[in-house]
C-alpha cells in the first residue's frame, strides 16, 4: 500500500517578476530586517515597561524561591536545584518577555506582555504541550499576587514529587 503526501508549495513565480534579476539575498534580507525594525520600533516603550515588570516578578519569584529552598534544606531532604531564568524577549511573541521556571523536565512560564498583562504558563513537561495558561492584567496586582502564589506551588509540587 502506498500513501502519497502532499505538501503546500509556494509559487516562486507568483512572488517574483520573472523579468528581475535574481534576488540578492542579503540586501532583500537587509531591506526586510529595517521594515520590520521600524514596525516593532512602535512598541518599544510597552516592551521596555514589559521588560521592567518582568525585572520586578523576578525579583519577587527569586526571593520566594530562597525562603522555599532554605525551608526545604532545613527539613533534611536531599539538596533540589530549581533554575530561574533571566527576563529575556519571549520565545513566542516578540512583544513580551519571559522568564522560565525549569526542574529537569517540569518547566513554568511567565509572561510578561506588552499589551499589558501577565500570561503563567503551566506547569508542565518540557517537550509536551504547554498549559494551562493564566493571564491576569498588571493593574490587578491583588489577583497577579494570588494566582501567582498558586502557580509557583503547583510547580514545585509537580517538580518534587516522583
Amino acid at each position: 500500500m502506498s500513501v502519497s503526501v502532499f505538501c503546500a508549495s509556494i509559487d516562486l513565480m507568483a512572488t517574483a517578476n520573472r523579468s528581475e534579476a535574481p534576488a540578492d539575498l542579503r540586501s532583500r534580507l537587509s531591506e526586510l530586517g529595517r521594515g520590520l525594525g521600524e514596525r516593532e520600533a512602535a512598541y518599544a516603550p510597552a516592551l521596555q515597561e514589559a521588560h521592567r515588570r518582568a525585572v520586578d516578578l523576578h525579583h519577587r519569584v527569586s526571593d520566594g524561591l530562597a525562603a522555599f529552598g532554605a525551608r526545604y534544606a532545613e527539613s533534611g531532604a536531599a539538596p533540589i536545584a530549581i533554575a530561574l531564568s533571566e527576563p529575556r524577549l519571549d520565545d513566542k511573541h516578540v512583544r513580551s518577555v519571559q522568564l522560565e521556571l525549569r526542574r529537569g523536565r517540569h518547566v513554568a512560564i511567565i509572561t510578561v506582555k506588552s499589551r499589558g498583562d501577565v500570561t503563567l504558563v503551566g506547569p508542565f513537561h518540557a517537550g509536551k504541550a504547554e498549559g494551562p495558561c493564566q493571564s491576569i492584567p498588571w493593574q490587578s496586582q491583588p489577583e497577579l499576587d494570588l494566582a501567582l502564589v498558586a502557580f509557583l506551588e503547583r510547580f514545585l509540587e509537580q517538580a518534587l514529587t516522583p
